[in-house]
């Protein structure tokens, strides 16, 4: 905010002085025009607001190599002004118009840089068990945060990318990616270091208003900054375009995962260990809060710097065995360990990574390049679109791409009113609630269904991390992939196969679940199950991906490239339903079967084992169960021989949900046609005075000479 708001009022204090100036030089020069006729126009000629205030240059437009005039304020090239209008230049368009002979292929690293860095919100998974266990460390405290509070944190950001960029999309088309990428910059590095505060306060609301709100803003504006500039480099490779564009934020977690679990071991401390849970005598509160006196530990020493009772947590061997701490949990011992003696690392973490992502995102913002108006690639001509009447389904698939192709434009402020916003809006939203769900708690989802005890084989925390890495590849892959074969297929076939191919992917899910659990229950180990999800998981993330690469190029299809940076802004309020509904979809359809599956397991426990193991009878299981002091790996050690676990079927009524969504987007994206030619802008019409204006504006750049025709805006 403190950085976004001076900058702001810089850009747009040197817009309306541009516009200004820009007006009163057309102005004049016609007056000059009428009256002279046949004399040029000199800079000296009593005219010192032409000499003083601007210049007109004829500056080739690039690999084109045809001139365009441009307007410069002579007090950029000065080195003039205030503080205040050297700021506001350095982040204007026009300083960061490529010169010619500038290489497009240089802007893409730019763009990358920064959705590497804000890509990595793929990863926060990561993060769910360290801060569902922060007091603990080793296992969750009474008072430590649930899954169900940790991942709406993921969902804020997400709700928080999408009004931003709805936002951000028009004042891009403004300012220029230069200004946006800064600001984005400083929110989503900004937001880690509140974040970072917040965890190590134990603040929920902090962590929300740093890494969902203020994070989730640098999300939003990162995240459309190279997009439309992008497009316009590349308008002979729409989709491989708006691939490149955002390859980089499905691979952020390729980087991240990796750099999250080395810094959270390098910061992690392992709790005070009081001994086993036989040998130390643990009380258990009505609340189901677990309890040790100060000097009741092993041998009678004392605990801690406290007197009286102090709260402690029981950990198993086969949740320590998903720790790592340093040079992993070879050296934690199954039993009890008292409640604020260690750190999971979280907030030193976040507060480094806040750091680290600032630094590189600075970088990329700096080295933006915007093309010149009017350049076009060498050799290459704009596609004619076919009548409007043409049927997108048959013929070849170039003809059927080229068919949902519109040489018109529609306005940002009127691409809403037609129904190709909405179903396109609709697809994204399907597409991403399906997804994104998942993502927010993929590490997770895997160590459930295929934990020591629940999976055939069973997963060590390595290939977890392994596999969220798996899943940021397939997502990165899927961006570039799919949205280059988009180019062949068109984007309506690509989004066809997305959804109709999904349905039985996700479907085929809580069926590898099954395997793995009849695999465990016979006691034959199989990979089948493990290699069936991974597969089936990692061609959904990579449709995912496609689907999110594609849909830039599928608006500027459908609603030409004119205003398709802002039109895509909006339509990414559809990612912030998604990022909303997908997480809390899976989390509250997995707690309901958790609870149940809890309750089915008790049920069959022994009284007196479980009062003993618990401390508390049977019926005060409710209470257990809220202050989460009761675990399925605790119940299972002392159900009945051959009880099966059901940690691996928490996720069925998920993925059928998900299933679901995809076949609305189905349907969707068949209704899909190319816009009325009623809502179109009208082409822009240049009168006698607008060309006189424009040649006498050349014979003050030029000496006399005629400018190139302008193209002005309607």
């Amino acid at each position: 905010m403190f950085v976004a708001r001076p900058l702001a009022r810089c850009q747009r204090y040197a817009s309306k002085q541009s516009v200004v100036l820009h007006r009163k030089l057309l102005v004049q020069s016609q007056r000059t025009f009428a009256q002279t006729n046949s004399r040029s126009l000199r800079p000296t000629d009593n005219h010192p607001s032409t000499s003083a205030v601007a210049a007109i240059q004829l500056t080739p437009t690039g690999e084109s190599g045809s001139a365009q005039p441009q307007l410069q304020s002579s007090s950029s090239s000065g080195g003039g002004g205030g503080l205040r209008d050297r700021i506001a230049r350095f982040f204007s368009k026009a300083n960061i118009t490529a010169a010619p002979g500038f290489n497009r292929w240089w802007v893409p690293p730019a763009s990358m840089s920064i959705h590497l860095c804000i890509g990595s919100v793929y990863a926060w998974s990561i993060f769910n068990a360290p801060l569902c266990r922060e007091l603990g460390v080793v296992a969750s405290a009474a008072n430590d945060w649930t899954l169900s509070q940790v991942v709406p944190i993921f969902s804020t950001a997400i709700l928080c990318l999408g009004l931003s960029a709805a936002f951000a999309g028009k004042w891009l088309e403004v300012v220029g990616p230069r200004l946006v990428g800064t600001v984005s910059a400083a929110c989503w590095g900004g937001g880690f270091l509140v974040g970072g505060l917040g965890i190590a306060m134990h603040n929920l609301p902090l962590v929300y208003a740093g890494y969902g709100l203020l994070g989730g803003i640098g999300l939003g504006l990162g995240y459309v900054s190279p997009v439309s500039t992008l497009l316009r480099w590349f308008p002979d490779r729409r989709g491989m375009a708006t691939g490149m564009a955002i390859m980089g934020f499905g691979g952020g977690a390729l980087i991240g995962a990796p750099l999250m679990e080395g810094l959270l071991a390098h910061f992690a401390r392992a709790p005070t260990y009081l001994g086993r849970l036989s040998d130390v005598k643990v009380m258990t509160a009505e609340t189901g809060r677990r309890y040790i006196e100060a000097t009741a530990g092993s041998g009678g020493a004392p605990i801690g710097s406290g007197s009286g009772w102090q709260e402690v947590v029981v950990a198993t061997a086969p949740e320590l065995a998903r720790l790592r701490f340093g040079s992993g949990a070879s050296t934690l011992s199954e039993g009890v360990y008292l409640v604020g003696t260690g750190s999971t690392g979280a907030a030193a973490t976040f507060l480094s990574l806040g750091a680290i992502y600032f630094i590189v995102m600075m970088c990329g913002s700096l080295s933006y390049r915007v093309p010149a108006v009017g350049w076009t690639p060498v050799g290459w001509t704009p596609p004619v679109a076919a009548p409007a009447t043409t049927n997108a389904g048959t013929g070849s698939s170039g003809a059927a791409a080229q068919s949902m192709i519109s040489t018109a434009n529609v306005h940002v402020d009127v691409a809403h009113r037609t129904p190709q916003f909405w179903l396109l809006w609709t697809n994204l939203c399907c597409n991403v609630t399906a997804g994104i769900g998942v993502i927010g708690v993929a590490k997770t989802l895997m160590t459930d269904l295929f934990s020591s005890s629940a999976g055939a084989g069973g997963v060590s925390p390595k290939f977890a991390t392994g596999y969220v890495l798996g899943i940021s590849i397939a997502n990165m892959i899927g961006r570039f992939g799919w949205a280059s074969i988009s180019d062949w297929i068109g984007r309506k076939r690509a989004f066809a196969i997305f959804f109709g191919a999904g349905i039985p992917l996700y479907c085929s899910i809580p069926y590898a679940a099954q395997l793995a659990a009849e695999a465990t229950s016979s006691g034959v180990p199989s990979t089948v199950p493990l290699a069936l999800f991974c597969s089936s998981s990692l061609v959904i993330f990579s449709m995912y991906g496609g689907g999110f690469a594609s849909i830039p190029a599928y608006l500027a299809d459908i609603f030409g490239t004119h205003h398709v940076g802002a039109i895509h802004g909006r339509l990414l309020t559809a990612w912030s339903v998604a990022g909303v509904a997908g997480p809390l979809l899976i989390t509250n359809l997995r707690h309901s079967a958790w609870c149940d599956a809890v309750k089915q397991l008790a049920s069959v426990c022994d009284p007196e084992r479980f009062q003993s193991t618990f401390g508390v009878p049977i019926t005060s299981l409710s209470e257990l169960i809220t202050s989460n002091s009761i675990t399925i790996q605790q119940l299972l050690a002392i159900a009945p021989a051959g009880t099966a676990d059901p940690t691996p079927f928490l996720y069925d009524s998920t993925m059928y949900a998900m299933s679901g969504l995809l076949a609305i987007a189905f349907v969707s994206n068949a209704l899909v046609r190319p816009v009325h030619p009623r809502f179109h802008m009208p082409p822009p019409v240049i009168t006698p005075i607008q060309t006189d204006s424009v040649k006498a504006l050349g014979s003050i750049a030029g000496g006399g000479a005629s400018a190139a025709p302008v193209q002005l805006k309607s």
